[in-house]
């Protein structure tokens, strides 16, 4: 049996959850909470900032009335974590983005192999860490600490996305982009046995994870890497 229609206007920046226009008339069943309706749009409450109706902020558990006007903003940027120092969880389709922001000094914690959404969802509480997704489903899951849609698919976007979104300190050149243990100072005789070489005639300058004994120095791909760091670091500044 339907219920009230409520009439839904959705921030432009919500567009790639929303099929078809951003404002639209929905039929409710008197009973659900207005969260759940603008989940069942397509729109992971992760993305919505605040809910407005009829001019006044109500909460997600709020339940529409016929002929209610309601806006769906988008979360101010930077993005507010309360509680826990700003930690990210990404699920297995992140792994560039996650060596990227280990590669920045941003604590990132990530799986190679698949753990399932209830199993992400449960670390994401337990270590009060942001979940970062492409996964609807998986950011609708009500145990999540916080979560984050990643709206591109290429690494560069995802990673400006991120930075601009919730600022994170950063202290590039600390993290194992491995493991995401802290890196230490190593001379070369603590990591010969990971020299090959070349390297080990070419290179004098070496750091080392403290968890995972991940060697590190200035080789081939160097270059790379500090014009990722420089590009970070510049956005940083460029936004305050």
């Amino acid at each position: 049996m339907n219920g009230p229609e409520i009439h839904v206007e959705f921030a432009p920046e919500l567009a790639p959850f929303v099929q078809r226009e951003l404002r639209r008339t929905l039929v409710t069943n008197g009973m659900s909470t207005l969260g759940h309706v603008v989940e069942s749009a397509g729109v992971p409450l992760t993305e919505v900032g605040t809910l407005w109706v009829d001019g006044r902020e109500v909460p997600t558990s709020y339940i529409p009335f016929a002929g209610d006007r309601v806006e769906v903003r988008t979360v101010d940027r930077p993005q507010q974590v309360p509680g826990a120092p700003l930690r990210f969880l990404l699920d297995v389709h992140l792994g560039t983005l996650a060596r990227r922001l280990r590669l920045l000094g941003v604590d990132t914690a990530y799986e190679s192999t698949d753990l399932g959404d209830p199993a992400l969802a449960a670390l994401s509480a337990a270590e009060q860490r942001v979940m970062l997704s492409r996964d609807r489903g998986l950011l609708r899951r009500r145990e999540l600490w916080a979560g984050a849609y990643v709206y591109s698919t290429r690494p560069e976007d995802q990673l400006r996305d991120v930075l601009d979104r919730f600022r994170p300190e950063l202290r590039p050149w600390t993290r194992c982009t491995a493991c995401n243990g802290l890196l230490k100072e190593a001379t070369k005789e603590e990591v010969a046995d990971q020299l090959h070489g070349g390297t080990h005639r070419s290179y004098d300058v070496f750091a080392q994870c403290r968890d995972c004994g991940r060697a590190y120095w200035k080789g081939a791909h160097h270059e790379q890497l500090v014009a990722i760091v420089e590009r970070a670091l510049a956005l940083r500044w460029e936004r305050g």
